[in-house]
């Protein structure tokens, strides 16, 4: 998919996007997600400390060798990085990051898997809501993970563990030592079959008020057919399309929807 086809279905999004300000929503479940969740404006002490953190991270010089087992990145294409560079176009962004921070805030998961770890932006906005959770982020760059964990080290956060290595090998291993999982945060394979296989993975740990998110569902065609076939299984209840990421229910009281929300 091409800058311009990428544009084209963002602005398509953008102009036939409902729902905001909850308006015309039926599902009650729905509507406290976009009151509580997409819309909520109240701000978090947290964040601004995060917003330093992204800020120094944007002025960062220094070059690191990136090991990349994903799709790679569409802008960055030698190894050698900066992490400026890296933050500026593979960290999540201010307004996705506060948005996954008021999920937390709002469903309070205890046991969180991230997929991805980049340079831990991401990691914080699910760890910093609630100390007593448990964060696992998994990360194949050792010294993009080692750039994550200064950062964690520098907030003082010590509710996360940074596992290293393939997320094909260090997934199983972490779901094999949970008994479940309250949220899954996908974003370090934006491909469709493993993306598909990460799914069904977690899926086994899912129990009914369990959370997965879905980083960059129209980035590629092949996560666009990722994410159509996630929405299909006949354990997702209800799907929230934001464009740049998908929330996924399983709450079996909900009635099977897919929606598309402004935001």
């Amino acid at each position: 998919m091409n800058k311009l086809q990428f544009f084209l279905k963002y602005l398509i999004y953008k102009i036939f996007a409902k729902h905001k300000g909850g308006n015309a929503i039926h599902s009650p479940f729905l509507f406290e997600f976009i009151l509580d969740i997409v819309n909520e404006k109240v701000p978090y002490y947290a964040m601004d400390d995060i917003w330093n953190i992204r800020k120094d991270l944007l002025e960062d010089k220094r070059h690191i060798t990136v090991t990349d087992f994903g799709a790679g990145s569409k802008v960055m294409k030698t190894s050698q990085r900066k992490i400026a560079d890296i933050t500026k176009h593979s960290g999540i962004s201010e307004k996705y990051g506060e948005l996954l921070f008021r999920a937390v805030v709002r469903y309070k998961p205890k046991t969180i898997v991230e997929l991805g770890t980049s340079v831990g932006l991401g990691t914080m906005y699910l760890a910093m809501p609630n100390s007593k959770a448990q964060v696992h982020t998994i990360e194949g760059c050792p010294e993009t993970a080692d750039v994550a964990a200064e950062n964690f080290y520098d907030m003082d956060i010590e509710n996360i563990t940074i596992h290293i290595g393939n997320i094909d090998t260090e997934l199983p291993k972490i779901l094999a030592d949970l008994g479940q999982v309250d949220l899954v945060y996908f974003d370090g394979n934006h491909r469709c079959e493993p993306t598909l296989s990460y799914f069904t993975q977690c899926l086994e740990k899912a129990h009914d008020g369990t959370v997965f998110v879905f980083d960059d569902i129209h980035w590629s065609a092949e996560m666009e057919a990722a994410w159509a076939t996630i929405k299909k299984h006949p354990r997702v209840k209800l799907t929230v399309d934001l464009f740049f990421t998908g929330y996924v229910f399983f709450r079996k009281a909900l009635s099977k929807q897919d929606f598309v929300v402004h935001f």
